[in-house]
């Protein structure tokens, strides 16, 4: 429905765009997920380490006010949801479960690990690391993701991935944000045979994809979400009736 920069699924209520059109955007991207919109969830992104636990009972308007960067549930027909527009969005997943989570990585999330909260949040519910299986959504790519000195610092610290940082010939560090969220993933226990890049440079592709980075603050955000399937071993509270020490 949305037009101009926000042209044509923008799914973010706070950049410009009109009330209506997001409404609809939001109502057409829940009826593709068999949800109503009062059933996708997203909190208020704040580049932390924050982990939101959903039973399915929360309003949305409640969820949208709370500050979080990840959103975990173990609840049928509750779209746990994440908005990106170079930041790495992040979809996990336990098969054993039907537990899901959703997560914002921007590069101050990635520093402060928010993918390691995520995934211990996932543990403590009953969920096995080795069990979980992610995917990583379309960002900014490192051609685009030019940094300076100190954020590239902080970065090359993230994680023990290696060609994280590389310089141009003038001397410019630009960062690969996908190697260290896979890094990532893989040290807080998942396997790289389970893990799944989505391709896409959202800075690069400005017709498919919308980016901060290119188009500034008037533009559209993206949205990721991914719905639990509810498992008959999973109490009302998403923990595991038989977690038998799954760590």
């Amino acid at each position: 429905m949305s037009e101009g920069p926000f042209a044509s699924l923008n799914c973010s209520p706070d950049v410009g765009d009109h009330a209506e059109h997001v409404r609809e955007n939001l109502a057409r991207v829940a009826q593709a997920l068999g949800l109503s919109s009062e059933r996708v969830y997203v909190a208020r992104q704040v580049h932390d380490r924050g982990v939101l636990v959903l039973d399915g009972s929360e309003s949305t308007p409640t969820v949208a006010r709370t500050a979080a960067d990840a959103i975990v549930s173990s609840a049928a027909a509750t779209g746990c949801g994440v908005r990106t527009a170079d930041c790495v969005p992040i979809l996990l997943a336990d098969p054993e479960s039907g537990r899901s989570a959703a997560l914002h990585a921007g590069w101050r999330g990635v520093v402060r690990e928010v993918i390691a909260s995520t995934i211990e949040q996932l543990v403590a519910l009953g969920s096995r690391r080795a069990a979980l299986l992610a995917a990583i959504g379309p960002h900014i790519g490192p051609d685009a993701f030019e940094v300076g000195d100190d954020v590239a610092l902080e970065l090359s610290r993230a994680s023990n991935a290696e060609g994280v940082v590389r310089r141009t010939s003038d001397g410019k560090a630009h960062v690969h944000l996908a190697r260290i969220v896979q890094a990532q993933l893989c040290a807080a226990g998942l396997s790289r045979a389970s893990i799944e890049q989505v391709p896409g440079c959202t800075y690069s592709d400005g017709s498919r994809y919308f980016s901060y980075r290119r188009d500034g603050k008037r533009s559209g955000r993206m949205l990721s979400v991914i719905v639990p399937c509810a498992r008959p071993e999973v109490d009302a509270q998403g923990r595991s009736l038989h977690p038998q020490g799954r760590e």
